[in-house]
């Protein structure tokens, strides 16, 4: 198929942040990229001039900066209509906790701009919160670590004395710390209380394997594609540096009771534990992780899967990918002019 001949798409990521807490934006543009039949032109979305994917102009074609998703997104909304105006853009892929909300908020306005998105409904991402985690498990079939939602000191105090040491606690919506003492566990459950407010998530450290899976959901029950890894390595900050690809069963069909029970509208990642053959869930996130293109190099494209699905290009039947693939990340530098970065600086956008 000769360039010419290719579906021609302009696509907006987020989450460009490649540093060592990485963002999925990246993986995500290099898997777009890597699709033989579309020829994709990459928008990147970043928040600050410093973002590494702002000057990674082989596969960040065109790079601006937005304001933060506060407030109501007014401003948040008018930035991305000059985007569009300025580019054409088919679809957008938000890639942040923090501005999905906004996303869900302002789809259908995106919508009738011409600006596709898969993003799940308001009460679907309320979902993931950490609090109802249970209550998901529940229904994809699978078990929970003991877990205990506490809004004051008294229930805090009595669920370190059920439970034991060490224990998990975790703000409502972000960061979850391990504690090995009773008051090294105090201190985070009020550093997290000052900093989410409550209720705060006590749960029993599980021993075992990490496993999670990427996968994504069609909206009406059917899955896109999903692909689970084992961490073999990880950086001081809790992301995988290393995993090996692994056919968990009980953990695919968990991901396909997930997007079937819940319609699951767009990309998700599981977090898991298995322990003595029993698997655990331990966290949602409701959008693509960082080693997203894990599952591309394996064989299974989700976000080029995803983006068809959106533009109502032929999807192909659902891929499966072989165990024992190896996933490793790496440093790497690159040397550019600094008057790109003047230029991100002063006018919000690359040349």
């Amino acid at each position: 198929m000769t360039r010419s001949n290719l579906t021609k798409l302009c696509v907006a990521v987020s989450g460009i942040n490649a540093i060592d807490n990485p963002g999925p934006g990246i993986g995500i543009a290099r898997s777009l990229k890597e699709d033989p039949e579309l020829d994709v032109r990459v928008i990147g979305l970043a928040y600050d001039a410093l973002e590494p994917g702002v000057y990674m102009d082989w596969l960040i074609d065109k790079a601006y900066v937005i304001p933060y998703p506060s407030g109501g997104g007014e401003g948040f909304l008018e930035r991305l209509r000059y985007i569009h105006d300025e580019c054409g853009l088919n679809c957008i892929i938000p890639n942040l906790d923090a501005e999905l909300p906004v996303y869900i908020r302002y789809a259908e306005e995106l919508n009738k701009l011409g600006i596709r998105l898969m993003v799940p409904t308001m009460s679907q991402f309320k979902l993931r919160s950490k609090d109802r985690l249970p209550e998901l498990a529940k229904a994809m079939k699978i078990r929970v670590p003991p877990t205990r939602v506490v809004q004051t000191d008294e229930q805090f105090a009595t669920s370190l004395s059920e439970f034991g040491m060490p224990v998990i606690v975790k703000g409502v919506f972000y960061e979850a710390y391990t504690a090995h003492t009773t008051n090294e566990a105090y201190g985070h459950y009020r550093s997290l209380a000052a900093k989410w407010g409550f209720p705060i998530i006590v749960q029993q450290l599980v021993k075992g394997d990490e496993l999670n899976v990427v996968g994504v959901g069609d909206g009406n029950g059917k899955s896109l594609g999903a692909v689970a890894m084992k961490k073999m390595s990880i950086t001081s900050l809790g992301k995988v540096w290393s995993a090996v690809s692994v056919r968990n069963e009980a953990m695919l069909q968990a991901a396909e009771n997930f997007v079937e029970v819940h319609r699951w509208n767009g990309p998700f990642e599981l977090e898991c534990i298995v322990s003595d053959d029993d698997l655990y869930l331990i966290e949602i996130n409701p959008r693509f992780p960082a080693w997203t293109y894990f599952a591309t190099g394996c064989g299974v494209n989700l976000p080029s899967r995803m983006l068809r699905r959106l533009c109502g290009l032929p999807v192909g039947e659902l891929p499966s990918y072989a165990a024992g693939k190896m996933f490793m990340r790496y440093t790497y530098e690159i040397v550019t002019d600094l008057d790109r970065f003047r230029q991100v600086v002063t006018q919000g956008e690359t040349p």
